[in-house]
């Protein structure tokens, strides 16, 4: 690896730093999406990059990516669905068909790939950035696949986060309907708790309803990881045997899985199990490690984008983004209001 290399991982990891330390001084926009801009913003003023210092960028992309998803792993439990966010599972389950189903749709009307309906749709029904970023290395997306669909993600997140808090009072909606809402229709987790903290605020409260059906559906990031592990490998293998050169079905495997998900689910198990909740401070270095680690892959992601690239190519995943915010929110009003007496 030479210096360039050196260079570009050096500069990714002090974006990601960076950005680390930006997304703990507010609850509004997480650090992976402040890595991406700020990496994005670098590029623009750049007057070229050589393909040494791409490729460094191209490896903090790939393997700080794969190293973040498993800590992230650490961070989930499957308790989480079990008390108040288990009533939340129905509402989170129809939003998961809802968001695929629309991005699937208006997607192919768009004429986008199937990776970017892919990430757009997961990160809508799910956790926003982790989401994107755990498909993506799934399904194998391209940087620019990634790029585009957290930003379709980032503008929606940031406009249900400011917007709800008050949409909650003009529609009379009580606390543990807003919880629902919150929690089932904004994406990240810093935005849903941003947008939680507001309502307490304005009407004099203290609640975590809004954080405990998040958690909940943030769980179910691991049941997609299966799913889309499972459809990812009959695709290669579909592909082989329609070569010329066949691969058997284990080869196929060794090739396409992507093992860092085992880990990943070896993580959350020991999570719920509470192992590490017996190792002081490993709770917090999971989910302040795994936040560190995506911001920097993000910022190697954001070094493949321009701006011009953002408004040109990058309109489509941005109206696709609106498409799929704008139904998940729809599903859960109208579920909040026809399902009243069971929400509370």
């Amino acid at each position: 690896m030479n210096n360039k290399k050196y260079l570009a991982i050096g500069l990714c990891i002090l974006i990601g730093l960076t950005a680390t330390y930006l997304g703990g001084m507010q609850n509004i926009v997480g650090a992976p999406m402040i890595g991406l801009f700020i990496s994005m913003i670098i590029v623009n003023f750049m007057p070229s990059i050589d393909k040494d210092f791409k490729a460094g960028t191209t490896f903090v992309g790939k393997k700080f990516l794969s190293l973040g998803i498993i800590l992230a792993g650490a961070t989930l439990n499957f308790n989480e669905i079990l008390g108040y966010g288990a009533k939340a599972l129905p509402l989170i389950i129809a939003n998961i068909c809802i968001s695929f189903g629309v991005a699937y749709l208006i997607g192919k009307k768009l004429s986008l790939s199937s990776n970017t309906c892919t990430l757009v749709g997961g990160g809508t029904c799910i956790c926003g950035g982790t989401a994107i970023a755990t498909l993506a290395s799934i399904i194998k997306a391209k940087e620019t696949e990634i790029a585009y669909a957290m930003t379709a993600i980032f503008l929606f997140d940031i406009l249900a986060a400011l917007v709800y808090p008050y949409l909650a009072g003009a529609l009379n909606l009580t606390s543990n309907q807003f919880g629902f809402l919150a929690g089932s229709a904004i994406n990240d987790t810093s935005s849903v708790a941003a947008a939680e903290a507001t309502y307490n605020v304005i009407n004099n409260l203290d609640l975590n309803l809004a954080i405990t059906v998040k958690l909940t559906r943030t769980t179910m990031l691991i049941l997609l990881a299966i799913i889309f592990t499972i459809i990812t490998i009959r695709k290669e293998a579909k592909a082989n045997s329609a070569s010329t050169e066949q691969a058997s079905v284990g080869k196929t495997v060794m090739k396409v899985f992507p093992w860092f998900i085992v880990i990943f689910l070896i993580m959350a198990i020991l999570n719920t199990a509470g192992l590490f909740k017996a190792i002081p401070g490993a709770s917090v270095f999971f989910k302040k490690g795994y936040k560190l680690l995506i911001a920097i892959a993000l910022a190697g992601v954001g070094f493949k984008i321009k701006f011009k690239d953002l408004f040109t190519k990058g309109i489509k995943p941005i109206i696709l983004g609106g498409c799929t915010w704008a139904a998940v929110a729809a599903s859960s009003l109208i579920f909040i209001y026809v399902f009243a007496g069971y929400v509370g």
